[in-house]
């Protein structure tokens, strides 16, 4: 199974990284989107950090204008519109499990964690639960790949 396309991370990345985050960054393996002047905002991280444990989110949303944005939607309750979308429309659930597959899939490349077996991020595949994490897969995966993660960008009005 070949690697995600996403760049190795640089020591200035995650000096970058654990800037926005405002802790040490871990375990991170690659920068998985950055902005239009270079900026990290997702990170892929491994799926076992350096302490030993499980971390489902592969991608990992960290520019902190991002996060706000991702933020605001969740404090308005977005989820349950996208959940109701979701629940409504079979083709966007058909496209959200594929998403799922794939997010797994993209983990799976840096290490499968038995205790992570067929779980992703976000919710997927069958609810709107984390809409950082559905935001970092859409920018990562790039438009197409995740519905809800497309449709939470598009309403935020953030992009790289």
């Amino acid at each position: 199974m070949s690697r995600p396309p996403y760049a190795d991370p640089t020591p200035a990345d995650i000096a970058a990284v654990s800037e926005q985050l405002g802790r040490e960054a871990r375990g991170v393996v690659g920068i998985a989107a950055r902005t239009s002047n270079g900026d990290p905002a997702v990170v892929a991280t491994a799926s076992r950090l350096p302490d030993g444990s499980p971390f489902p989110t592969f991608y990992y949303l960290c520019h902190p204008e991002a996060v706000a944005a991702a933020s605001r939607l969740e404090a308005v309750g977005m989820m349950t519109e996208f959940n109701e979308m979701l629940a409504e429309d079979e083709e966007m659930r058909e496209q959200y499990q594929r998403a799922h597959e794939q997010y797994i899939a993209d983990r799976d490349t840096v290490g499968e964690v038995p205790e992570l077996a067929g779980v992703s991020a976000g919710g997927m595949p069958t609810r709107v639960k984390c809409l950082h994490a559905l935001m970092g897969h859409a920018l990562a995966a790039g438009p197409g790949v995740n519905p809800i993660g497309d449709i939470a960008l598009e309403r935020s009005g953030w992009s790289l």
